[in-house]
């Protein structure tokens, strides 16, 4: 029997559904990369989106420029050293580890698949997928699976409670990126998918490593006793 030293960050009661969501969201990050691989231009429904939304004046581009800082280097530092200090001080190491390393993990397949996928915009900026939105949304992510473990919500509630919480924080900085021209909208899509396929995953290896390191100083401590 597996014995817990915390709450798992992934409980039980979500894994079944967020798998499916992590490999349907891995499935469109992969077809949106081919669709839009080594491009430089906006596709249809970009264009139509953007036309509604990019060049947007004040006081939503001030909204949309303080959005955007989130994601910049010191706004971003600074959102991850304040969640990972609430989830210590709220006992729950598990959840400071995957924002960590969950949302490390994110950006850094963003990143990567900005290199294999080769899609730019303005002066040859890379920009599939969206930096900003994958690590904005990975977070959120986080902090919607440690409200689920506190509030102690069944697979449905708290799937729920999890995508509305990606939606709301992708769909934020997924607007102040296209609001300002920086990302086209399917980078954005491509960004929020990319958190959704990686977090999940990255939840569950967590808890597997976290238990496998209990049994085995379970293990120890037995031995120590004979």
């Amino acid at each position: 029997m597996t014995r817990r030293s915390a709450p798992a960050v992934l409980p039980l009661s979500l894994r079944v559904w967020l798998g499916l969501i992590a490999a349907l969201a891995a499935l469109v990050v992969v077809v949106l990369g081919v669709l839009y691989a080594d491009d430089s231009k906006p596709g249809m429904v970009d264009a139509r989106i953007g036309a509604a939304v990019d060049g947007v004046g004040p006081p939503w581009r001030y909204a949309a420029l303080a959005t955007d800082l989130l994601g910049e280097p010191v706004g971003a530092a600074t959102l991850v050293v304040a969640t990972v200090t609430g989830c210590l001080l709220l006992r729950r190491p598990r959840a400071a580890v995957l924002i960590v390393a969950g949302v490390g993990m994110t950006v850094g397949t963003a990143t990567l698949l900005k290199s294999l996928v080769g899609r730019t915009i303005h002066d040859g900026n890379l920009s599939y997928p969206s930096g900003h939105t994958a690590f904005v949304t990975a977070l959120a992510l986080v902090v919607a699976l440690l409200a689920t473990g506190r509030l102690g919500l069944g697979g449905t509630a708290g799937t729920l409670l999890v995508l509305a919480a990606a939606l709301v924080a992708g769909a934020a900085m997924g607007w102040a990126q296209v609001a300002l021209g920086a990302h086209y909208p399917t980078d954005v899509l491509g960004g929020w998918c990319t958190a959704l396929a990686v977090i999940p995953a990255t939840a569950w290896l967590v808890d597997r490593m976290a238990d496998r390191l209990v049994d085995r100083m379970a293990d120890a401590g037995r031995r120590e006793r004979r």
